[in-house]
């Protein structure tokens, strides 16, 4: 599984829709599509929430990007994330 944060900034019709089942709707999404949302969290900044997300795999990111995005009105930039441990790993090998 792959890491990836997804930062999401509220239309104004998204805010006024805020709601544990929204969020609830969102877990369900990522783990039709084989993944998990470790943690959420709101933000105060250029970007109004993350998620930590866990996929088998880019596309599936892309889907889950573009299908929270078409459910919530939410709209998400979404990048892979690595250990750090495991980047000095790579760039150490390389």
């Amino acid at each position: 599984m792959a890491t990836y944060f997804m930062f999401g900034s509220y239309s104004s019709e998204a805010i006024n829709a805020v709601s544990a089942s929204r969020s609830k709707k969102a877990e369900e999404l990522v783990k039709g599509l084989g993944g998990e949302i470790k943690s959420m969290y709101a933000l105060l900044g250029e970007y109004d929430l993350v998620l930590i997300v866990e996929l088998p795999n880019f596309e599936n990111a892309v889907k889950a990007s573009v299908a929270l995005t078409r459910q919530t009105g939410i709209a998400f930039s979404t990048m892979p994330a690595i250990a750090v441990a495991d980047f000095d790993k790579m760039i150490a090998s390389g």
